[in-house]
């Protein structure tokens, strides 16, 4: 097994795992926080940012995923 590899096997893809439930988590937190105080706009607010930032870091660990996939199609030893 090559170094790009296995560094991308051993080290980069569980903090990407980590990273992805982290970012579900905030999201499901946020659906939560949304529904739960209809009653007070503040909390839907910061429900609706909760939201926005887990869809944001779904999206950056989703390219930071591709992107390490392509390079290791790029990138052969």
């Amino acid at each position: 097994m090559n170094i790009v590899n296995k560094v991308t096997t051993e080290i980069i893809n569980p903090i990407i795992e980590v990273l992805f439930v982290l970012a579900i988590a905030i999201f499901f937190w946020g659906i939560i926080e949304f529904i739960w105080n209809s009653g007070n706009e503040d909390k839907r607010t910061t429900g609706k940012q909760h939201i926005i930032w887990g869809l944001f870091g779904l999206f950056i660990m989703a390219a930071v995923a591709g992107i390490i996939e392509i390079i290791k199609a790029f990138v052969k030893f």
